[in-house]
């Protein structure tokens, strides 16, 4: 896909905040530092539209992005990271689940997963949270560069088993560095809307 028009809409924090131009919806989630605002920028191909940093939990937002005026990715503040409070934790769970559950231009999730590790208990509720409310889900496996190419298919593997995942989810090997898989991950967006 050629992106000519890449913007930040609004950052939000409650419903009422989010545009309302009835475009179709596709959010990003994934772990604090999984690469998730590399993945945004390699596919949007800018540098700097989403912020990436080296201390995770920067996004404490649900920020829009307007792609074309065709449809809006929504970066949702990255799970699992241990400073920050319980309390803006929980806030940010509610602010997530609010959204998740009630935006009606939300065609589907693409869960950021780092290829080099397990994913972690917050990635495997995540997933099991997506399939509960039935939203499609397309897995992006980032940092693939870093895993050699005969190492790829077992860490793969484990990706799909730990998460348990459903057939019918697509699983997409992910850099940045390479570009892998970024037109793959054009194709299954585009699909959801």
């Amino acid at each position: 896909m050629k992106v000519n028009k890449a913007e930040l809409i609004i950052s939000a924090v409650k419903s009422e905040q989010y545009p309302n131009n009835r475009l179709p919806e596709i959010a990003l989630a994934g772990r604090s530092n999984v690469g998730k605002s590399t993945f945004i920028n390699t596919l949007l191909t800018r540098k700097n539209l989403a912020h990436t940093s080296s201390k995770p939990g920067k996004t404490r937002t649900l920020n829009f992005y307007n792609i074309n005026d065709d449809l809006i990715f929504v970066d949702v503040p990255g799970y699992g990271y241990a400073k920050v409070s319980k309390a803006e934790r929980a806030s940010w769970g509610k602010m997530i689940e609010t959204y998740l559950s009630e935006r009606e231009e939300l065609c589907g999730i693409v869960q950021v997963v780092d290829i080099r590790h397990k994913p972690s208990a917050e990635d495997i509720q995540m997933y099991e949270y997506l399939k509960y409310f039935e939203l499609p889900v397309i897995v992006i496996a980032t940092k693939a560069d870093k895993v050699s190419k005969n190492k790829r298919p077992k860490h793969l593997k484990q990706v799909k088993e730990t998460l348990q995942m459903e057939k019918e989810d697509k699983i997409i090997l992910f850099s940045s560095e390479t570009g892998q898989g970024k037109d793959e991950a054009w194709k299954e967006i585009l699909h959801l809307t």
